[in-house]
């Protein structure tokens, strides 16, 4: 009788474990369904036209790693938007055409950017 018992405490266990993993999966899926649901509100949408420009993400810097570097590149001039979100640009100083993801770009309303590298010299005490 003794393990009658064992057997049945054995598959009431078993149950309640599976419960709670379809529990735990049913978690997991409204935790992703509201994570995208926030991060879907926050994609503003960009709308590009021609002669337009334009700063592109720069993904590549890891090869100098710097907080206060930018990410961002440019400023490039807008020659052609295709369907689908793709974008064709133009590099002002060296007069290359490419294509980007649209959802690499950002407009940009500044002023020219200088390029232009400053020194101080501090002196020491």
């Amino acid at each position: 009788m003794d393990w009658i018992n064992a057997s049945n405490n054995r598959l009431l266990e078993m149950n309640m474990m599976e419960e709670f993993r379809a529990q735990a999966y049913e978690n997991v899926k409204l935790y992703k369904e509201k994570t995208k649901r926030w991060h879907d509100k926050k994609i503003l949408p960009r709308q590009f036209e021609l002669g337009q420009q334009v700063l592109s993400f720069n993904s590549m810097l890891k090869l100098f790693p710097s907080k206060l570097k930018s990410h961002w590149s440019g400023p490039f001039e807008i020659m052609h938007v295709y369907p689908h979100g793709a974008v064709e640009v133009k590099d002002g100083e060296i007069g290359f055409n490419f294509k980007v993801n649209g959802q690499r770009l950002k407009h940009y309303w500044g002023a020219p950017i200088l390029y232009d590298k400053h020194s101080i010299a501090f002196r020491t005490t």
